[in-house]
């Protein structure tokens, strides 16, 4: 699975046994003239060459060539927030599509942007205003996962909202998922079955339908408990993999047992060496299981 490791400042590929087999930067730098924020997601692109790593409290977002290491196209500037052409705030969850553009949801400005390699070519939502009115307003938006029917879900902080949209501004409905008071990328288990990490403490994993049934629920309390998880996504074998930020750890959840059945990292212990991480905040499967292989069909006829 690919991590972003946060303030760590770096991505990893790690094996079942906790291997590391892909690392950036390579050797701390990404290369001459090129920056690198605090990586807080990173998904693979559909053709399986290329990492988009969004660096949300850097205020960029960077496309990463896996075989080079290089970092191929930039998008904002560091450390640097904005509305105006060439600025974001607090980008999140950036996509490289198959057509090549790039989806993000750019939360403090509350919208949703199509990006060419230069400039924005479309833009749902406005940093004028924010509230929850899709696709002509948005409530801090911090996710745009594609989903099996071509569509994509939009998951709003303000209010728990969450929405399925067409990239042609088509709302097809809107929902609360049950007992969550900070949804955080929420993404499709199957038809009418989603999934949405709780960003609190002590957070949970929920599993709603569309009209806001609870299927499934992880909620540990105690020592136990989840602290600000923030992407929770399926496994192609019906387990759940989700990044428990604050506690230094990414875990695989059973939904049989309702059990930890696998972590890489130690709860609460921050480290940078092999078995430690700081802060993970985004995860994403190694080909040819990541989110987009797994959606080309479907991202492509958008």
């Amino acid at each position: 699975m690919l991590i972003a490791d946060e303030d760590n400042r770096r991505l990893l590929l790690v094996d079942p046994y906790g291997r590391i087999r892909w690392l950036f930067p390579r050797s701390g730098v990404p290369g001459r003239g090129q920056g690198f924020g605090l990586p807080d997601d990173a998904f693979v692109s559909a053709d399986g060459r290329s990492i988009v790593a969004t660096q949300e409290m850097s205020e960029t977002i960077s496309v990463i060539d896996i075989a080079s290491g290089r970092i191929t196209r930039e998008y904002g500037h560091l450390g640097v927030p904005g509305s105006g052409p060439g600025y974001f705030s607090h980008p999140d969850d950036a996509m490289l599509l198959p057509d090549g553009e790039v989806l993000a949801a750019d939360i403090r400005n509350c919208r949703i942007v199509l990006l060419s390699s230069r400039r924005i070519t479309r833009q749902f939502g406005s940093a004028s205003a924010c509230g929850h009115e899709p696709p002509r307003q948005f409530a801090l938006p911090n996710g745009a996962f594609p989903l099996k029917d071509g569509h994509f879900l939009i998951t709003e902080i303000l209010g728990d909202w969450v929405d399925e949209m067409s990239l042609d501004g088509h709302v097809y409905w809107s929902a609360h998922p049950p007992g969550v008071s900070y949804p955080s990328d929420a993404n499709e288990v199957s038809p009418d079955r989603y999934i949405v990490a709780d960003y609190s403490y002590p957070g949970q994993v929920v599993i709603f339908s569309r009209t806001g049934q609870v299927v499934w629920r992880f909620r540990p309390s105690g020592a136990g408990a989840l602290n600000h998880p923030s992407l929770a996504m399926p496994l192609p074998d019906g387990n759940v993999l989700v990044n428990d930020d604050y506690n230094d750890r990414v875990i695989v959840i059973s939904r049989k047992t309702n059990r930890i059945i696998w972590q890489y990292g130690h709860d609460g212990v921050p480290g940078r060496a092999a078995g430690y991480l700081d802060n993970p905040d985004g995860v994403d499967l190694a080909p040819p299981d990541s989110l987009l292989m797994t959606h080309t069909a479907t991202t492509a006829r958008r």
